[in-house]
């Protein structure tokens, strides 16, 4: 499935478009709630969720921090700008 051009708000992208990005990010869905995705790179850990209204980021083990992060990002943001921010880490 192709994905929208970047600039696209996120609410502008169907429900397996975003879990085809999810997973295109190297994000692994969570079986007991679909709505989240793990995602795992050497410096921190993250749980992504699609909630009714924004998608949520709770960054963990994050090496310059030992407090745990949440974001929120409202869907009308673009899917480059929530990649930017998300993806970048904590």
């Amino acid at each position: 499935m192709s994905l929208p051009e970047a600039d696209t708000p996120l609410y502008n992208h169907t429900l397996p478009t975003i879990e085809d990005w999810l997973r295109s990010k190297g994000c692994d869905q969570d079986r007991a709630n679909l709505h989240c995705w793990h995602l795992a790179e050497s410096a921190w850990k993250a749980e992504i969720c699609l909630e009714t209204e924004e998608l949520t980021v709770r960054y963990f083990d994050a090496e310059q921090s030992s407090q745990n992060l949440s974001r929120s990002f409202k869907y009308s943001l673009s899917r480059q700008d929530i990649e930017d921010a998300v993806f970048s880490g904590p």
